[in-house]
């Protein structure tokens, strides 16, 4: 059995992780790490009992850091000194690494994963993988990896901890870890959640302007989806001239020229983490 201390197990995203690897008992020897008394509380409904931090780090051969961004580094500078030579540092989103802000020991490992989340279109049939949002209970999804750090080899050793944790899993993508920081922060949340924040005020101006919520609602979804298929070349077919001359009358309106280089570039990219992790000056 590998020995892995989840830090922050009794968080919003150590519960998930919790939940998963708690149910094998003969691939993981857990020790679950938890300071607060909302996680405290969150491990008995399971009922689990927290390891004392040090206890759990003696021992670990694998260190998954479920902690806030902003709190990673000031954590992984406590904790990091103390690993075994070997111990495998796996972080869940790329801001922490991406930013410089954990320390990096040469006799270590540093792995970072993240999901994908279900896809838009997909197979799901029943009610509960439908629903399941953020995936990893009942829904399939994707996920993203990167050897942050380490030895070659140590990459399937994160792979399979990586799909065992976010199951179910269909494909984990390697790529880097600055390539997961364009993916998110900056393609996923500055900009798709900022654009979709901005559709959804857009609806609620539908709604204010006369149109019923629940019909705006149902025209709204549905072309959602398929201009998503149409866009990304799925449907296999185009717009209508008509959508295409409405997107091209009303582009300039509501970009501004260097959007772009605002948000999808690696000078924005940086500052971005920097700010996420409080590491900027």
């Amino acid at each position: 059995m590998l020995k892995v201390a989840l830090m922050g197990a009794g968080g919003k995203m150590g519960c998930r992780l919790t939940d998963n690897l708690m149910r094998m008992p003969d691939k993981y020897q857990m020790f679950y790490v938890e300071v607060s008394e909302a996680g405290l509380a969150n491990l008995a409904k399971r009922g689990l009992q927290p390891t004392p931090q040090a206890e759990a780090l003696a021992q670990a051969e694998a260190v998954i850091l479920a902690l806030p961004d902003r709190l990673i580094g000031k954590i992984t500078q406590e904790i990091v000194p103390s690993l075994q030579p070997g111990t495998m540092v796996i972080g869940l989103d790329p801001a922490a690494a991406y930013a410089g802000v954990i320390p990096i020991r040469d006799d270590l490992t540093y792995f970072i994963s993240h999901p994908c989340h279900p896809p838009l279109f997909n197979d799901e049939v029943t009610e509960e993988a439908r629903t399941d949002w953020f995936g990893g209970v009942k829904a399939k999804h994707h996920i993203v990896s990167a050897l942050h750090h380490g030895p070659e080899e140590d990459y399937a050793k994160g792979d399979q901890i990586a799909r065992d944790m976010y199951a179910p899993v269909m494909n984990n993508y390697r790529i880097t870890v600055e390539q997961m920081a364009i993916l998110e922060p900056a393609l996923a949340e500055t900009f798709t959640a900022t654009v979709i924040t901005a559709i959804k005020q857009a609806y609620d101006r539908a709604v204010e302007m006369g149109v019923p919520a629940e019909a705006a609602w149902a025209f709204l979804s549905g072309h959602v989806r398929i201009e998503f298929a149409i866009i990304f070349g799925i449907s296999g077919f185009p717009f209508s001239d008509g959508a295409k001359l409405a997107v091209e009358r009303a582009y300039d309106k509501i970009f501004k020229p260097d959007w772009m280089d605002n948000i999808m570039s690696l000078d924005a990219l940086k500052r971005s983490v920097a700010e996420i992790t409080g590491s900027s000056k």
